[in-house]
């Protein structure tokens, strides 16, 4: 009895794992089938895609590397040869600011001299470069100086610049040069753009006071006591503020 005990016991383990070896081999069957059909499906979708995907790639790769080229071998070197050629226009601007007879230099900053690019030619030939873009706010403010307002009208009216006090100065200088061609209601809306920029203790007052002065023109008292109210409110030791009291009472 002990002997068939043993050998039974042996046959019915035996037979046990057999089972359990059956069903892990079914179980790695089923699993290596479904990834076959997963990865089948996947090269269906290649297969079919494979071009447009391919071009997309393709184009991508492209654009990036037309950029880095573009960044490296063109735009950087512009933008040097920009600098050095801003400089000697801005030379001529400056010394026709110090000078009691400016004119020549104002058109040497604007058109150039001795073999030099003035304004024109830099934002010509170098565009899409903070050269140029500063070339745009010089030449504008020469031509301010010059007393051609439709110029500076021409080449500040969608000026743009990071910086906020250039830009304010850009809208004033826009706002005084519509003034002076009759257009109040352009010239308005450009010294309030300008004191909108960003308040400054510098630009902010100024053109509130401009913008002030311009509404009582316009028949605009409630607006023009806003913004005197505004100066004698925010910016008290600014230069606009020392009469601001004799303005109000105007308008009031």
């Amino acid at each position: 009895m002990a002997t068939y005990n043993k050998r039974g016991g042996k046959r019915y383990n035996s037979r046990k794992r057999v089972s359990n070896k059956e069903i892990i081999e079914s179980t790695t069957a089923e699993v290596f089938e479904t990834l076959d059909t997963g990865a089948s499906k996947s090269e269906q979708f290649v297969s079919k895609y494979q071009i447009p995907i391919i071009s997309v790639v393709v184009l991508i790769t492209i654009s990036v590397f037309f950029y880095l080229a573009y960044d490296s071998f063109i735009l950087n070197p512009k933008k040097k040869d920009a600098v050095t050629e801003l400089n000697q226009a801005q030379y001529y601007f400056n010394l026709a600011l110090n000078n009691e007879d400016p004119k020549d230099l104002f058109k040497n900053a604007i058109n150039g001299a001795g073999g030099k690019f003035g304004f024109l030619d830099i934002i010509e030939n170098y565009e899409k470069t903070p050269s140029s873009n500063l070339a745009i706010f010089s030449v504008g403010m020469s031509y301010l100086n010059l007393k051609d307002y439709n110029k500076v009208i021409q080449y500040l009216k969608d000026f743009n610049s990071d910086d906020v006090l250039l830009s304010s100065i850009a809208k004033g200088v826009l706002g005084d040069a519509y003034l002076q061609v009759g257009d109040q209601k352009n010239a308005l809306l450009s010294y309030e753009e300008a004191f909108g920029v960003a308040e400054n203790n510098f630009t902010t007052p100024k053109y509130l006071y401009k913008a002030g002065l311009l509404s009582i023109r316009l028949g605009e008292n409630k607006t023009a006591s806003k913004y005197f109210k505004k100066i004698k409110n925010s910016f008290p030791n600014s230069k606009e503020a020392e009469f601001i009291d004799i303005q109000i009472a105007k308008v009031e």
